[in-house]
């Protein structure tokens, strides 16, 4: 009994697959149904553009890293900021040296906006300088943040929706093999094979589209975040360092101040030393 049941089953449906299918996934794709059809149009613009993407990631966080560990070099082992500036110009890529160059940028506006005569500046401009510069540091920090993160949503977008996406066509395939056996009256593998073999093709490349992304989303998630961090930290080394800069500054004012008046004081007490040995003579 079990035995004709084997042979009118299984031997008929393997024929069947063997001839119309032949292995090939290819084949089935091309023998599967429209509905089919468009959505392994979809999960292959999705996969397509996924790559795209972590291919120009890639590119992009690798020269970054590059960059940023040669511009954080050149910042702490120059003295003249000026120097820094010109060199950092060459590193597009460094977000780093972009917050630098939007920082010293403000720096030297404001030198410009302020203008003062030397000695005349005050305790009481130190803090909008630092409050301009760290807004600017600030607006930069935003701006390369989205630039690194373009992009990463369209990934994570793709892992999240792909495998549903392929799902749908998985159960849309299972429903034309059951209308399927409806309209032919028998349940046998030469009828529901085909059908669900295109199905499960949809899901497999569902998957494939949703596997790449989802790891590459979470590799760049992490090179973003060590750059944000680099950021942060640059930012506050920055601040600090332009704090102790106009310090030193307004410290060698004061005491070219003080020489001056000591000068002063010493000729006005000379003018009066004089006049007084020209009156009692």
């Amino acid at each position: 009994m079990i035995t004709e049941l084997l042979n009118i089953i299984l031997v008929p449906g393997v024929i069947s697959v063997e001839g119309a299918f032949t292995g090939d996934i290819f084949q089935m794709i091309i023998h599967a149904g429209p509905v089919v059809k468009f959505i392994m149009f979809i999960l292959f613009l999705f996969s397509v553009v996924s790559w795209a993407i972590i291919f120009m990631k890639w590119r992009l966080l690798r020269k970054a890293r590059e960059e940023t560990a040669y511009f954080l070099d050149l910042f702490w082992d120059t003295a003249e900021m000026s120097k820094v500036y010109n060199e950092s110009e060459d590193l597009p890529y460094s977000p780093v040296a972009n917050l630098f160059r939007s920082g010293y940028s403000e720096i030297v506006r404001m030198n410009k906006i302020q203008s003062q005569p030397k000695g005349s500046a005050g305790n009481s401009s130190m803090q909008p300088l630092l409050d301009v510069v760290e807004r600017s540091l600030k607006r930069a920090t935003i701006d390369q943040g989205n630039r690194l993160e373009k992009a990463l949503s369209f990934l994570a977008t793709t892992g999240n929706t792909a495998p549903f996406i392929g799902l749908f066509g998985t159960v849309w395939g299972i429903m034309e093999s059951f209308r399927g056996i409806g309209l032919k009256g028998a349940a046998n593998l030469a009828v529901v094979a085909p059908g669900i073999s295109e199905a499960l093709i949809a899901t497999a490349a569902g998957l494939a589209a949703a596997i790449p992304a989802v790891v590459a989303f979470n590799y760049f998630n992490s090179k973003v975040g060590f750059l944000k961090s680099e950021m942060d930290n640059f930012s506050s080394d920055f601040l600090s360092l332009v704090a102790r800069q106009f310090m030193k500054k307004m410290m060698s004012s004061k005491e070219e101040e003080t020489g001056a008046g000591f000068r002063r004081q010493g000729s006005g007490s000379q003018e009066s030393e004089g006049r007084r040995r020209t009156s009692e003579s």
